[in-house]
């Protein structure tokens, strides 16, 4: 079993204490979300539940507050060690490549929540030219798009991403709606980098003779969801990073056909920096919170 990190075991602490997420929060200076994260975390780590509902909260289980118990236990040791010995969380620098349109949509909405756990830890995000690089040697670790291919080098996925048509409620009415696949063609086809998602998507769709060469392409998936958003076209866009547009209507999914897309985000790490002290709890964050989103995704829009 991997041993549990110290900001879990401490949201545990402090949640057994208090009773309550809010309460516990308040003490760590953490935001709900983030305390809730930990405790998620802490229970997959240990492989059984800490909490259950009780009426419209939650409270610990028997199991779990035996467990709190020995931690509250362990901790005042490692604060009575702390007052003899120097040392501290994790902290230092960090620099994190990312994709623009992953970087602008996804992450830069959620990042503040690994600040609030680990405040010592001083945050760079850079973003790369091309989407699957991962050459820059002032990053310490790379969320890159492409194939999974990068030699020598520590690669995780993060995330399958599952393409379908995305467009605003206003061209929608503009063009007086979408019934059928070959409707999109009414319209500007919006692209990353080539034509290729949009292709395979109409194929899929038995729209035949087909030529998307007249659409809009574009750098970044920021750069395609701007234009959608804007009513110039339909994008071919994925339910992460249009999340957030999904749920506010400023983007809608007129179609339930979606594709695979022939490349996924990952955790890309040149292995002379495998070692780095914040990378495991970023890690950690990172998948944990793609989950979250995953989840909130299938519960929206599934």
């Amino acid at each position: 079993m991997r041993v549990p990190s110290t900001q879990a075991l401490r949201a545990l602490d402090s949640f057994a204490r208090h009773g309550s997420v809010w309460r516990a929060a308040d003490e760590l200076h953490l935001t709900r979300s983030a305390v809730s994260h930990q405790l998620r975390l802490l229970e997959r780590d240990l492989g059984f539940d800490l909490l259950e509902r009780v009426g419209k909260g939650v409270a610990l289980t028997a199991r779990g507050r035996r467990y709190a118990h020995d931690v509250h236990k362990a901790l005042t040791m490692l604060g009575e060690a702390s007052t003899q010995y120097s040392g501290g969380g994790i902290g230092g620098s960090f620099r994190i490549s990312c994709t623009p349109g992953f970087a602008s949509l996804w992450l830069c909405t959620h990042i503040a929540d690994f600040q609030e756990m680990y405040r010592d830890v001083s945050l760079s995000i850079l973003t790369p030219r091309r989407l699957e690089d991962v050459s820059n040697p002032d990053a310490d670790a790379f969320i890159a798009f492409g194939d999974g291919n990068w030699p020598n080098r520590s690669v995780e996925l993060l995330c399958d991403v599952q393409f379908t048509p995305l467009c605003s409620p206003t061209l929608l009415n503009k063009i007086g709606g979408l019934s059928r696949p070959a409707d999109v063609l009414r319209t500007n086809l919006l692209h990353l980098n080539d034509f290729e998602d949009w292709l395979r998507w109409l194929s899929l769709s038995k729209v035949e003779t087909v030529d998307p060469a007249g659409g809009i392409i574009f750098s970044d998936m920021n750069l395609v969801f701007s234009a959608a958003i804007a009513g110039q076209g339909i994008a071919m866009g994925d339910e992460l990073t249009g999340g957030k547009a999904l749920r506010e209507g400023r983007l809608v999914r007129p179609f339930d056909i979606a594709i695979r897309a022939s490349r996924s985000y990952y955790l890309v790490v040149d292995t002379a920096k495998s070692d780095h002290p914040v990378l495991p709890a970023f890690r950690d964050w990172l998948r944990s919170s793609l989950a979250d989103a995953a989840a909130e995704a299938r519960g929206a829009y599934g």
